[in-house]
């Protein structure tokens, strides 16, 4: 899923890093929405928050939305500088270490919310900050392996690569409707997972309360697991082979 990039992937490995990281992303966000009131896996609403503050002079606020867009910035760019640095050496290497990061991150927002969380407001602009970050690194790291194809939590971009996609498979004229086709499949397969997720994050929220963020780091552990698993397994094989034929 991770080892990959651009051309090289398959439309499977495509489909399985969409609905992981937009599974992820849908969690995230409502989750966020109800704990802090506040949407968290991404900042088109913050930017327009923010405009409106600049306009009422409400300083406070204006720092706060602020430092939100400099952390989900903060966190595409350490993503893309990760891969940019790491790539030349192991690209399973330098797209996982982002997942890393921000598995670190969202388990330390779980342990938090868990047990420290007072409910104030400080807190809160804390903690969103430190998933916008999270978003950021999750956004930039599927957007560069997949070539732009995924981006786990951009819906009115997805909207509107789904419909212009959609005038071109149908269109008589159409040249790739296979490619199209393929695009379309990613686009609605990040659609519905991300709207799974928002489910599940709501419903588990009002369960379970903070402990619904743990669900997230168990997803991403699973994405950076499933490039891993087949080469432990060649491992074992080869390991006990030798033994085998020895013994024969």
């Amino acid at each position: 899923m991770l080892r990959n990039t651009k051309e090289a992937r398959s439309l499977k490995e495509n489909l399985m890093l969409a609905s992981s990281t937009a599974f992820v992303a849908g969690i995230i966000n409502v989750a966020g929405l109800i704990a802090f009131f506040a949407f968290s896996s991404n900042i088109t609403g913050h930017v327009a928050n923010l405009a409106k503050n600049i306009v009422d002079f409400d300083l406070s606020d204006v720092i706060s939305l602020s430092l939100w867009l400099l952390a989900f910035f903060s966190g595409a760019f350490v993503s893309s500088y990760i891969i940019r640095s790491y790539n030349y050496r192991s690209q399973y290497r330098a797209h996982s270490l982002p997942i890393v990061i921000e598995t670190v991150v969202l388990f330390m927002v779980a342990l938090y919310g868990n047990h420290i969380y007072k409910g104030s407001q400080q807190e809160s602009e804390v903690i969103i900050g430190f998933i916008l970050f999270s978003m950021g690194l999750q956004n930039g790291m599927v957007s560069i392996i997949s070539g732009g194809l995924v981006k786990s939590s951009h819906l009115t971009g997805l909207i509107t690569d789904m419909g212009a996609e959609a005038a071109e498979y149908i269109h008589p004229k159409s040249n790739q409707p296979a490619v199209v086709k393929n695009k379309l499949y990613v686009r609605v397969t990040i659609l519905s997972f991300y709207i799974l997720g928002g489910l599940v994050g709501a419903y588990f929220f009002y369960l379970f309360k903070f402990k619904v963020f743990y669900v997230a780091p168990a997803v991403l552990l699973t994405i950076l697991a499933y490039d891993l698993l087949p080469l432990f397994s060649h491992r074992i094989a080869s390991f006990f082979k030798p033994a085998a034929h020895k013994g024969k």
